[in-house]
C-alpha cells in the first residue's frame, strides 16, 4: 500500500506513531461557484460604456444607465452564485434574504433595454429585448433556491446564534491567513490550510446540529482567536528574521489545536450518533407497547 513519503531528513518530519493522518493540502477543496461565464457578464457593460461615448445626450444617458444596469447585474450574480453553492453545500440552510440570481436576471433584462433604446429609440423592440434577455439569463443561470433546507424540527433562535459564532469563527480563520501571507512561508501557509480544513469539519457539524454550539463554542471562539492572535506574532517575528525555532513553535502549536479540534468533532458526531441510538431504541419501546413485534 502506498504511503506518504517522510522521515528524519524529510521537510514534513518524521511521521508521529499512532497519531491521526493528517489530511492533504487539496482535502476540502472546492470548485468556484462564480467560474468564467459569469465573470463575463461584465463584458457587455464595458461593451455598451464605449459605445455610447459616440452617441448624442440622451443616447449617452440611455448607454450609461444601461451600463450601470449590466454591471449591477453581474455583481449580483456573483453574489448569488456563490449564496446558492453555500445552501447546497450545507445540510441545513434557510434560503438567500435577497433572491439575487433573480434579480441580476431583471438587471441584465433592464439593461439590455435600455442599450437597445439608446441606440435604436424603439421602446417596443427595447422591451422584447429586454425580457428575451431577462428569460436568456434565467435559462443560463437558473434561479435562487427558494425554499429552506433541513429546516424541520430546527430551532431558528438556536441557528441564529450558531450563525453568529459561525462568522466569528471564519472571521478569525480568514485574519490568520491574512497573517501569514506576510510570514511568506509556504510550508507554514499549507499547514494552515490544512488546519482550517479540520476547523471547518466543526463548523458544519455544528452547523447541522445546532445543538452542539455550547459544547464547541470555546473552540470556535475562545481557541480560534488565541490562534489568531499568536498567527499575527508569529508573522511579524518571522517576517523580520526567519526565526526557525518560532516556526517550528507555531507549527508545534498548530498540530495541537489540530489533534483538540479534531477530537471534538469526533466526540460531537459519537453523541449523535448515540441520540440516533436512543430515539431508536425509544421508538421500539413505544411500538411493542402498542403491540408491534419487531424482529
Amino acid at each position: 500500500m502506498a504511503k506518504r513519503f517522510g522521515g528524519k531528513y524529510s521537510p514534513q518530519g518524521a511521521p508521529t506513531e499512532g497519531a491521526a493522518p493528517r489530511k492533504g493540502g487539496f482535502s476540502g477543496a472546492k470548485v468556484d461557484p462564480v467560474g468564467a461565464r459569469a465573470n463575463l457578464m461584465f463584458l457587455p457593460a464595458v461593451v455598451l460604456l464605449f459605445m455610447s461615448l459616440t452617441q448624442g445626450a440622451l443616447g449617452l444617458t440611455l448607454g450609461l444607465a444601461g451600463t450601470a444596469a449590466l454591471a449591477l447585474g453581474a455583481w449580483l450574480l456573483r453574489g448569488g452564485l456563490m449564496a446558492e453553492a453555500a445552501w447546497h453545500e450545507r445540510k441545513v440552510a434557510r434560503r438567500p434574504a435577497m433572491p439575487r440570481k433573480i434579480a441580476a436576471a431583471g438587471m441584465a433584462g433592464l439593461g439590455t433595454a435600455l442599450a437597445a433604446l439608446s441606440h435604436d429609440g424603439n421602446l417596443v423592440a427595447a422591451v422584447l429585448f429586454g425580457v428575451a434577455a431577462s428569460g436568456l439569463h434565467v435559462a443560463a443561470f437558473g434561479i435562487d433556491p427558494l425554499t429552506d433546507k433541513g429546516m424541520e424540527g430546527i430551532d431558528t433562535f438556536q441557528q441564529d446564534r450558531v450563525a453568529r459564532v459561525v462568522d466569528e469563527a471564519e472571521a478569525h480563520l480568514l485574519a490568520m491567513m491574512d497573517a501569514l501571507k506576510r510570514a511568506g512561508d509556504r510550508r507554514v501557509t499549507a499547514r494552515m490550510e490544512q488546519f482550517q480544513t479540520v476547523v471547518r469539519d466543526l463548523i458544519r457539524t455544528v452547523e447541522d446540529d445546532p445543538r452542539d454550539l455550547t459544547a464547541a463554542r470555546k473552540y470556535l471562539g475562545v481557541y480560534l482567536l488565541g490562534a489568531r492572535d499568536a498567527s499575527v506574532k508569529f508573522a511579524d517575528i518571522y517576517a523580520r528574521n526567519q526565526d526557525e525555532q518560532a516556526r517550528a513553535d507555531y507549527l508545534a502549536l498548530l498540530d495541537d489545536l489540530e489533534q483538540n479540534f479534531t477530537n471534538r468533532t469526533t466526540k460531537l458526531m459519537l453523541d449523535d450518533h448515540s441520540d440516533l441510538t436512543v430515539e431508536i431504541e425509544v421508538l421500539r419501546d413505544r411500538l411493542q407497547r402498542e403491540g408491534v413485534r419487531l424482529d
